[in-house]
């Protein structure tokens, strides 16, 4: 089992930023893949980027390429997502998720968190 907590969310404007947070605990995190994921109103749940925990490897969304970075901290076990440069279509709510293997661009992850809520006005 893996718990996954995620905080940071928040309302702020249109080409502002943000860091989400994800702690996790539980089984061996370093054995997952660790993904942030979200979902806005009436839309269905999207990949936006991943870390495969041993090696660091990330993938990231198109609509995250060059805007959103994610890491990890090893020693904390936490994973961060930051956004930059932050449009209004970004607004959603932010999960963090964990997998072992499979695709990490993917919305089939195995444990998840119960979401930050992310809102960008205009």
């Amino acid at each position: 089992q893996v718990q996954l907590v995620e905080s940071g969310g928040g309302l702020v404007q249109a080409g502002g930023s943000l860091r989400l947070s994800c702690a996790a605990s539980g089984r061996t995190i370093s054995r997952y893949t660790v993904g942030w994921l979200r979902q806005a109103p009436g839309k269905e749940r999207e990949f936006v980027a991943a870390i495969i925990w041993s090696g660091g490897s990330t993938y990231y969304a198109d609509s995250a390429k060059g805007r959103f970075t994610i890491s990890r901290d090893n020693a904390k076990n936490m994973v961060y997502l930051r956004l930059n440069s932050l449009k209004p279509e970004d607004t959603a709510v932010y999960y963090c998720a964990a997998r072992q293997g499979g695709p990490p661009e993917s919305i089939l992850y195995r444990y998840w968190g119960q979401g930050t809520q992310v809102t960008v006005s205009s």
